[in-house]
């Protein structure tokens, strides 16, 4: 059967001519890609320069496009961030660590002295610089992803020295947990670091990850002081090959967390994704799938929890180009106080994509008359022979569930807790490393009694 495929649905994935365009369009970007820019040379030197090349012709999105018109910018515009150096004394930092396989980078810099991996043969797991014999196949895969026009992605890869690679063979079945941490932070002045991740998963392969963006608790001069981390991660599963991803996103207060996580499922593949959001003042995660055979399994299940004046925006697109593909999206948010929610949500359908069954739901709890939420769920169909829907909700705790467990001699706090636990526990309970699930539910706890004050 021969398949004809449209245009990608995934933003700023088509090359436009660059030559009609005015350069260094945007100082601040431009100032910004001087920052992370270098100039050595190496494998990757032609990839850094195709990405700054367009990078110099774009500008930071703005509230007038509509990828980003819930989301504005101006604060991280004016703060000005130099690119973050090497941590000299890692052994202050307070990290905890969720397996016993694990690559640590401390603003973009691997620390090998935190990082231990002990698997068998056939799983590479290593930093890209380290991997000088993986280095042709790897660039294969780097940076190839969809959607690499996107201002920010180009931004990382302009700046491009290092990564976390996680390649797993043909057949290779990972049975532990691979923890990939990056923490930022601050030092005299504020900082950018560009985390990336590569993860290519081989014809039957099964890996488990968990990427987990943090700052550096604990390190001297680290509070109170802005940082950027601007990260991307590519995701390769190959046929029948099963990838499960979890992420988290608990930065500082004063961060700024702009990610792109850009999967390609190939035929028969499953890829599912935990994706939490739980700290920055911004935080913006775009989540992208391309489908690239038939009969894949895609599930995302996210969780916002934001109070103060934090604002977590989350974009995915789903695209389905062939048949018989499934995916199922459940984000919820939980905000507080003066917060900001956006989710927006696209799943596009063509016509080729036949006995597709695609369901999309976005659920938010909202605990202050202040707390905001812009919810946008889309499903964009053309195909006539599927199994589609989508939907929001947006509420607050109902007066009659807290009545009615005070009825029972709970309190009004704690009934109010149980709700909101509950209605978290739903997403946190999906994540597979039961050390990382007691760190989500006591991070519900300190929410809680933040947001009841």
């Amino acid at each position: 059967m021969s398949i004809q495929v449209s245009p990608s649905a995934i933003p700023n994935s088509d090359a436009v001519s660059l030559g009609s365009s005015l350069l260094d369009r945007d100082g601040y970007l431009t100032g910004l890609l001087n920052q992370v820019s270098v100039t050595q040379a190496d494998g990757l030197a032609e990839l850094r320069q195709q990405a700054a090349n367009w990078v110099r012709h774009s500008t930071i999105p703005t509230t007038r496009e509509e990828e980003w018109r819930f989301t504005d910018l101006s604060e991280l515009r004016g703060v000005e961030f130099r690119k973050a150096q090497p941590v000299n004394h890692v052994a202050a930092l307070k990290v905890t660590y969720l397996t016993d396989n694990r690559l640590v980078f401390v603003n973009g810099v691997y620390v090998p002295e935190l990082s231990a991996v002990n698997l068998p043969d056939g799983i590479v797991v290593g930093n890209l610089a380290g991997l000088t014999v993986e280095g042709d196949r790897i660039r294969k895969y780097l940076a190839q992803a969809e959607g690499a026009l996107e201002v920010f992605t180009a931004l990382n890869t302009a700046g491009l020295t290092d990564a976390a690679v996680v390649w797993v063979s043909k057949n290779v079945v990972v049975d532990t947990p691979i923890h990939l941490l990056f923490i930022s932070g601050a030092g005299e002045t504020a900082t950018i670091s560009q985390p990336r991740c590569l993860v290519v998963a081989e014809t039957g392969s099964q890996v488990t990850l968990i990427e987990e963006f943090t700052n550096r608790r604990g390190a001297e001069g680290a509070e109170g002081k802005s940082y950027f981390t601007n990260a991307v991660t590519e995701v390769w599963v190959s046929e029948n090959a099963a990838v499960n991803h979890t992420r988290v996103e608990r930065e500082g207060a004063e961060a700024f967390h702009i990610g792109k996580t850009a999967v390609n499922q190939a035929r028969y593949s499953r890829y599912t994704c935990n994706a939490f959001s739980l700290g920055a003042k911004l935080s913006r995660h775009n989540l992208e799938i391309l489908q690239t055979g038939e009969q894949t399994e895609t599930t995302l299940n996210g969780l916002a929890m934001i109070a103060g004046k934090q604002v977590a925006d989350t974009h995915s697109a789903i695209a389905l180009n062939y048949p018989y593909g499934k995916s199922e999206q459940l984000h919820k948010c939980i905000v507080g106080d003066r917060a900001h929610a956006v989710f927006n949500g696209k799943v596009f359908v063509p016509k080729p994509a036949q006995l597709t069954d695609a369901a999309q739901l976005n659920r938010n709890l909202l605990l202050s008359s202040k707390a905001r939420v812009d919810t946008k769920p889309q499903l964009e169909i053309t195909a006539d022979n599927v199994k589609c829907a989508h939907g929001a909700t947006v509420s607050q705790l109902e007066d009659d569930e807290i009545f009615y467990l005070q009825s029972r001699g709970i309190d009004e706090s704690a009934a109010r807790n149980l709700l909101i636990n509950a209605f978290a526990t739903e997403i946190i309970n999906k994540v597979p490393v039961a050390s990382l699930r007691d760190i989500l539910l006591n991070t519900v706890t300190s929410f809680k009694s933040l947001t009841n004050d």
